[in-house]
């Protein structure tokens, strides 16, 4: 076999691997980088944080990105301790796991079935910055969203309808949810949804998972104003009561009158 061929299937065999995964979305809001992935485990994250400004997402099989995670904060423990904590960046962790998919890829007869993004928040929007990484070692730098594993060309289509600079949380929710739930489909329920936000407003750490009651409150406000309030028909006039003689004047019930003040 020529090893242009060998690149091939290598190629083709990670890429129906990633393919047989769920999508992963990961896009800038308002406030930050908000990355959304449907995720039934409790246990398995598919969303990690790195270190203070950087979060992780991948796609594909867990022991293997996985493995890269965890070697991620190796280097940057390492290299904050040692130096500085300014000296860890993404475009550093980009590069690290770029080498070690590229070996792998190159060298050994399986390669990962992984993709993975990179992302740390600036201190501005223009300051933010996500690398996307493919299973051969190749860094693509976006800007804006990136959709990878499963069908991800459909639900990036769907996303980039949604999408605009300066989304907040709740329609940034809204947009990639949608994107990943199928035309005519029922969108996921928050139990299989994995959600976290890298937050520039925060102190210290970043990073933040959103669960339980928060999320399905941004995701039943965003289901609230995509519902078009409901016409309340026409009424005509009251009919008149005929007054009969000898009537009394109505009376309030006797008791106390609740003033709804709560005393």
């Amino acid at each position: 076999m020529s090893p242009e061929q060998e690149m091939r299937d290598k190629a083709d065999f990670a890429r129906k691997g990633i393919a047989r995964g769920r999508s992963v979305v990961v896009l800038q809001y308002e406030k930050g980088i908000l990355f959304v992935a449907p995720n039934a485990s409790r246990a398995l994250h598919k969303i990690s944080e790195i270190y203070d400004r950087i979060g992780f997402a991948a796609v594909g099989k867990y022991n293997e990105f996985e493995a890269l995670r965890l070697g991620g904060i190796r280097y940057a423990d390492i290299n904050g301790y040692t130096y500085d904590r300014g000296d860890v960046t993404a475009r550093g962790l980009a590069n690290l796991y770029a080498q070690s998919l590229g070996m792998v890829f190159t060298e050994s007869r399986k390669p990962y079935e992984v993709e993975l993004v990179v992302a740390e928040v600036g201190d501005a929007p223009e300051d933010d910055q996500i690398y996307r990484l493919t299973f051969d070692g190749s860094v693509a730098d976006e800007h804006g969203f990136v959709v990878m594993g499963g069908v991800a060309d459909a639900v990036a289509a769907r996303l980039k309808d949604r999408f605009r600079p300066g989304l907040s949380l709740t329609e940034a929710l809204d947009a990639a949810v949608a994107a990943l739930t199928e035309p005519g489909g029922e969108r996921p329920p928050v139990s299989q949804l994995e959600v976290a936000v890298l937050d520039r407003t925060r102190e210290h750490r970043k990073f933040q998972r959103l669960t339980g009651p928060r999320l399905e409150r941004l995701l039943g406000s965003s289901a609230a104003e995509e519902t078009p309030p409901q016409e309340t028909p026409p009424q005509g006039p009251a009919p008149e009561t005929p007054s009969v003689e000898g009537d009394s004047p109505a009376t309030a019930p006797e008791g106390e009158i609740d003033t709804g003040s709560g005393d």
